[in-house]
């Protein structure tokens, strides 16, 4: 959503570092590519005005002119405007304290209300809440059905006592008042936990849209009216927000379609012009792309800083935490990695969603950005089929893959022996650095980087020794063909051996002699000057 104005920023902050000291003009200049930048994303003017307003003033204060590195000093303050323009912190939903927590979605038809309503209740239900879909909006034709279908999909009920409009240009059927209504009843009766009401939209903001909204926010009295806003609609998004924040006094905003490839200024507009938080974001079409909002790991995005948190977060929620244990549990104890481990690792990392979003989330990534887009996800799934197609002998046991069982195994993927070798090439290199972890208790080094554990890259059959300078070694001199001479040098080993090699004696010294009490002198007389 933000590629080209991230792009557009971090070019302009390249620009400052490095520099010792930064003048008017370099402050006015970086501004300036800012403000344009913000305007091409189709950030609101008066938000534009606000934010570049605020960063000139810091950036021409103190906190810049006596920094140790002003360029980065002035990244900085962009980096907190942002996230103050973003809403500051995360604010979750506010739930009743007595009886059902009743949340009312309203927007414009189009933006995603009723899929937002299905995502929103998968995610309260992975929370250990009971949630319950109402069918409000009759006059979309198949709405209702559609809620049905997303409700299946999210293992959550739907209340729809009304059918509503099947087909165009059909009269509409039911009261969304009364529907709302019902369905407090049906929630108090079932005991859910929540109500999600997906309301009826228009394709603009007109009278009759703001009185049903409005009627339907007094029959149920929300705890939570969101504002669902499509993060494509630009500069709109500020008057529409405007609109139904007067009609149905919203508490909160969801950003939906924000994986589109728009400039995205509905983003960085709504929070300030509205003053209404934003909860939550849509990242996708699957029911999971749903994530709380959090204004500072969006302005790290923005600012081609990554997101690491939401990284680990997605990674805590795919990882079976068994698995890991068992992996963990099989290095320590020396066992191999083998292919049924290597599927498994597979599987778990396809559960995090897309490659391209991981990467993605990465800090500095969007230098990369077009080998990202150009990374085929396919390439996991045919690394997959490959395994797969393996006998469970072959999997475990790798070293009997032969030709023919790799040819037999090409063909079941559907794929080449090339491919076969290449990956079995690639594991065999997983697989050694798995034992060196095993064996060393930590990462092998990277060849030239001196001794490291057994089995180290450096110490792999086949790895580039060290090509730097050694320590000279003493030459050993032989035995003496002379019979005394030759006497003298056994009886010196012999007695370097009895002083350096007995127990105890790691540096060379010789055995401490046994202590006995009766050898300490005990005439004291002598010190007394008697």
């Amino acid at each position: 959503m933000f590629a080209n104005l991230s792009d557009r920023l971090t070019s302009t902050f390249r620009n400052l570092r490095g520099k010792g000291r930064l003048t008017e003009a370099d402050i006015d200049g970086t501004i300036r590519e800012i403000r344009r930048a913000l305007l091409d994303a189709d950030v609101a003017v008066p938000v534009v005005r606000t934010f570049t307003g605020n960063i000139r003033e810091r950036a021409l204060g103190a906190e810049v002119s006596g920094a140790l590195n002003p360029g980065e000093q002035v990244v900085k303050i962009v980096n907190e405007e942002l996230i103050a323009i973003l809403g500051g912190e995360a604010r979750p939903l506010q739930f009743a304290k007595t009886g059902p927590t009743v949340i009312m979605l309203a927007g414009l038809q189009g933006a995603g209300k009723t899929t937002l309503a299905g995502k929103l209740a998968h995610y309260l239900k992975d929370q250990g809440q009971t949630p319950m879909l109402v069918a409000a909006d009759l006059q979309r034709p198949n709405a209702v059905n559609q809620l049905q279908v997303v409700g299946e999909r999210a293992g959550v009920p739907v209340f729809a006592p009304e059918p509503g409009v099947t087909r165009e240009g059909e009269r509409v059927k039911g009261n969304p008042v009364k529907v709302a209504k019902k369905a407090m009843k049906e929630a108090a009766t079932k005991q859910h936990s929540v109500v999600i009401v997906d309301t009826a939209g228009r394709l603009g903001v007109d009278a009759e849209l703001m009185k049903q909204a409005s009627d339907i926010r007094k029959a149920v009295e929300p705890d939570e009216v969101l504002f669902v806003i499509d993060a494509m609609i630009g500069q709109d998004a500020v008057a529409t927000a405007t609109a139904f924040d007067e009609g149905v006094d919203l508490t909160g905003v969801v950003l939906t379609k924000l994986d589109g490839d728009t400039r995205g200024g509905a983003a960085l507009s709504v929070r300030e012009v509205t003053g209404k938080p934003i909860l939550f974001a849509s990242t996708g079409e699957k029911l999971d792309e749903f994530e709380v909002f959090h204004p500072d790991r969006m302005a790290s995005r923005i600012l081609d800083m990554g997101d690491i948190l939401t990284l680990i977060e997605q990674a805590e929620k795919s990882f079976d935490q068994d698995e890991a244990q068992r992996m963990a549990d099989k290095v320590s104890k020396g066992e191999d990695f083998t292919f049924t481990d290597f599927l498994s690792q597979m599987q778990q990392l396809k559960n995090m969603g897309s490659m391209k979003k991981m990467l993605g989330m990465l800090p500095g990534m969007g230098q990369m950005r077009d080998q990202i887009e150009n990374f085929d996800e396919r390439e996991l799934v045919r690394t997959e089929a490959i395994v797969q197609s393996m006998t469970p002998l072959e999997r475990d046991n790798p070293k009997v893959l032969n030709g023919s069982r790799r040819s037999r195994i090409a063909a079941g993927a559907g794929t080449t022996v090339t491919e076969v070798n290449s990956l079995v090439k690639r594991f065999e290199q997983a697989q050694q650095m798995m034992r060196a972890m095993s064996a060393g208790g930590g990462m092998p080094q990277m060849p030239g980087q001196g001794g490291g554990a057994p089995g180290a890259w450096g110490g792999m059959p086949g790895g580039k020794k060290s090509k730097g300078k050694q320590a000279p070694q003493k030459k050993v001199k032989g035995k003496s063909g002379n019979p005394a001479k030759r006497a003298q040098q056994e009886a010196a080993a012999k007695s370097r051996a009895s002083g350096q090699g007995a127990q105890g004696s790691a540096f060379g010294l010789a055995e401490k002699p046994k202590f006995d009490p009766k050898d300490l002198d005990t005439d004291f007389s002598k010190y007394l000057g008697k």
